[in-house]
Protein backbone atom coordinates (compact mmCIF):
# COMPACT_ATOMS: atom_id res chain seq x y z
CA UNK A 1 0.00 0.00 0.00
CA UNK A 2 1.68 3.17 -1.23
CA UNK A 3 0.14 6.53 -0.38
CA UNK A 4 1.00 9.96 -1.68
CA UNK A 5 -0.30 13.21 -0.26
CA UNK A 6 0.24 16.71 0.99
CA UNK A 7 1.42 17.09 4.59
CA UNK A 8 -0.57 18.66 7.39
CA UNK A 9 1.96 19.23 10.16
CA UNK A 10 1.18 19.27 13.87
CA UNK A 11 3.38 19.64 16.94
CA UNK A 12 3.66 17.64 20.14
CA UNK A 13 0.82 16.62 22.47
CA UNK A 14 -2.09 16.95 20.04
CA UNK A 15 -4.91 15.66 22.20
CA UNK A 16 -8.14 13.95 21.21
CA UNK A 17 -10.22 17.00 22.17
CA UNK A 18 -8.31 19.04 19.58
CA UNK A 19 -8.72 16.30 16.97
CA UNK A 20 -12.42 15.77 17.71
CA UNK A 21 -14.08 18.20 20.16
CA UNK A 22 -16.02 16.65 23.02
CA UNK A 23 -19.11 18.72 22.30
CA UNK A 24 -19.75 16.45 19.28
CA UNK A 25 -19.63 13.11 21.13
CA UNK A 26 -23.37 12.57 20.56
CA UNK A 27 -22.73 12.17 16.80
CA UNK A 28 -22.53 8.52 15.76
CA UNK A 29 -22.33 8.67 11.96
CA UNK A 30 -18.66 8.62 10.82
CA UNK A 31 -19.35 10.96 7.89
CA UNK A 32 -20.83 13.52 10.30
CA UNK A 33 -17.91 13.07 12.72
CA UNK A 34 -15.53 13.90 9.88
CA UNK A 35 -17.07 17.36 9.56
CA UNK A 36 -15.67 18.36 12.97
CA UNK A 37 -12.04 17.24 12.93
CA UNK A 38 -9.60 19.94 14.05
CA UNK A 39 -12.35 22.57 13.96
CA UNK A 40 -11.02 24.38 17.05
CA UNK A 41 -7.47 24.88 15.71
CA UNK A 42 -7.99 24.68 11.91
CA UNK A 43 -11.51 26.00 11.22
CA UNK A 44 -10.98 25.65 7.45
CA UNK A 45 -9.19 22.29 7.64
CA UNK A 46 -11.88 20.40 5.74
CA UNK A 47 -12.13 23.05 3.05
CA UNK A 48 -8.41 22.69 2.27
CA UNK A 49 -8.02 18.96 2.91
CA UNK A 50 -7.64 16.69 -0.12
CA UNK A 51 -8.46 12.99 0.10
CA UNK A 52 -5.23 11.14 0.84
CA UNK A 53 -3.46 14.02 2.60
CA UNK A 54 -1.12 12.93 5.37
CA UNK A 55 -0.71 14.12 8.94
CA UNK A 56 2.85 14.44 10.28
CA UNK A 57 3.16 15.19 13.99
CA UNK A 58 5.56 15.37 16.87
CA UNK A 59 5.42 13.37 20.09
CA UNK A 60 2.39 11.89 21.80
CA UNK A 61 -0.21 12.45 19.05
CA UNK A 62 -3.70 11.48 20.26
CA UNK A 63 -3.10 11.95 23.97
CA UNK A 64 -5.98 12.72 26.31
CA UNK A 65 -9.18 10.71 26.33
CA UNK A 66 -9.79 7.30 24.84
CA UNK A 67 -12.42 8.54 22.39
CA UNK A 68 -12.21 6.52 19.22
CA UNK A 69 -14.04 9.30 17.36
CA UNK A 70 -10.67 11.06 17.13
CA UNK A 71 -9.41 8.32 14.80
CA UNK A 72 -12.74 7.75 13.08
CA UNK A 73 -13.21 11.41 12.10
CA UNK A 74 -9.78 11.56 10.43
CA UNK A 75 -10.34 8.36 8.47
CA UNK A 76 -13.72 9.54 7.18
CA UNK A 77 -12.39 13.03 6.45
CA UNK A 78 -10.01 11.38 3.97
CA UNK A 79 -6.67 11.39 5.79
CA UNK A 80 -4.43 8.82 4.06
CA UNK A 81 -2.23 8.12 7.06
CA UNK A 82 -0.73 9.61 10.19
CA UNK A 83 3.01 9.61 10.89
CA UNK A 84 4.23 10.85 14.26
CA UNK A 85 7.28 10.63 16.48
CA UNK A 86 5.08 8.84 19.02
CA UNK A 87 1.41 8.21 19.77
CA UNK A 88 -0.72 7.80 22.84
CA UNK A 89 -1.15 4.02 23.01
CA UNK A 90 -4.94 3.98 22.95
CA UNK A 91 -5.06 6.39 20.02
CA UNK A 92 -2.59 4.21 18.14
CA UNK A 93 -4.79 1.17 18.64
CA UNK A 94 -8.02 3.05 17.85
CA UNK A 95 -6.51 4.17 14.53
CA UNK A 96 -5.52 0.61 13.64
CA UNK A 97 -8.96 -0.67 14.65
CA UNK A 98 -10.47 1.88 12.24
CA UNK A 99 -8.12 0.80 9.45
CA UNK A 100 -6.32 4.16 9.46
CA UNK A 101 -2.64 3.67 8.56
CA UNK A 102 -0.41 4.96 11.35
CA UNK A 103 3.39 4.93 11.53
CA UNK A 104 5.89 5.80 14.25
CA UNK A 105 8.92 7.70 12.99
CA UNK A 106 11.20 9.38 15.54
CA UNK A 107 12.57 12.68 14.21
CA UNK A 108 9.99 13.02 11.41
CA UNK A 109 8.80 16.44 12.55
CA UNK A 110 12.25 17.92 11.91
CA UNK A 111 12.43 16.51 8.38
CA UNK A 112 9.03 17.31 6.88
CA UNK A 113 7.20 20.62 6.73
CA UNK A 114 3.61 21.73 6.24
CA UNK A 115 2.64 21.52 2.57
CA UNK A 116 5.40 19.12 1.52
CA UNK A 117 4.29 16.18 -0.60
CA UNK A 118 5.35 12.76 0.62
CA UNK A 119 5.03 9.18 -0.53
CA UNK A 120 4.61 6.49 2.10
CA UNK A 121 4.98 2.74 1.69
CA UNK A 122 2.88 1.49 4.60
CA UNK A 123 4.19 -2.09 4.38
CA UNK A 124 7.88 -1.21 4.52
CA UNK A 125 7.59 2.01 6.52
CA UNK A 126 9.62 3.93 3.94
CA UNK A 127 8.81 7.59 3.44
CA UNK A 128 10.03 9.76 0.61
CA UNK A 129 9.74 13.51 0.81
CA UNK A 130 8.94 14.33 -2.81
CA UNK A 131 9.50 18.03 -2.10
CA UNK A 132 13.10 17.63 -0.86
CA UNK A 133 14.02 14.16 -2.13
CA UNK A 134 14.92 12.95 1.38
CA UNK A 135 14.19 9.33 2.33
CA UNK A 136 13.13 8.51 5.87
CA UNK A 137 12.46 5.18 7.56
CA UNK A 138 9.55 4.69 9.98
CA UNK A 139 9.03 1.65 12.16
CA UNK A 140 7.49 -1.24 10.26
CA UNK A 141 4.08 -2.51 11.23
CA UNK A 142 3.64 -6.22 12.05
CA UNK A 143 1.95 -8.32 9.36
CA UNK A 144 -1.27 -8.80 11.31
CA UNK A 145 -1.68 -5.02 11.73
CA UNK A 146 -1.05 -4.55 8.01
CA UNK A 147 -3.85 -7.09 7.50
CA UNK A 148 -6.23 -5.10 9.70
CA UNK A 149 -5.42 -1.90 7.83
CA UNK A 150 -5.68 -3.60 4.44
CA UNK A 151 -9.10 -5.02 5.32
CA UNK A 152 -10.39 -1.59 6.38
CA UNK A 153 -10.32 -2.07 10.15
CA UNK A 154 -10.61 -4.64 12.91
CA UNK A 155 -14.27 -5.55 12.34
CA UNK A 156 -13.89 -6.29 8.59
CA UNK A 157 -10.64 -8.14 9.37
CA UNK A 158 -12.33 -10.39 11.95
CA UNK A 159 -15.33 -11.01 9.69
CA UNK A 160 -12.98 -12.06 6.89
CA UNK A 161 -11.09 -14.44 9.21
CA UNK A 162 -14.33 -15.96 10.49
CA UNK A 163 -15.59 -16.58 6.94
CA UNK A 164 -12.37 -18.45 6.11
CA UNK A 165 -12.77 -20.64 9.19
CA UNK A 166 -16.40 -21.63 8.46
Amino acid sequence: MILKGKVWKFGDDINTDVIYPGKHLAIFEPEEMAKHCFETIYPDFLKKLKKGDIIVAGKYFGCGSSREQAATCLKYAGIGCIIAESFARIYYRNAINQGLPILVCPGISKKIEQGHTIEVDIASGSIKNLTTGEKIQASRLPEFILGIISDGGLIPYVKKKLKRNV
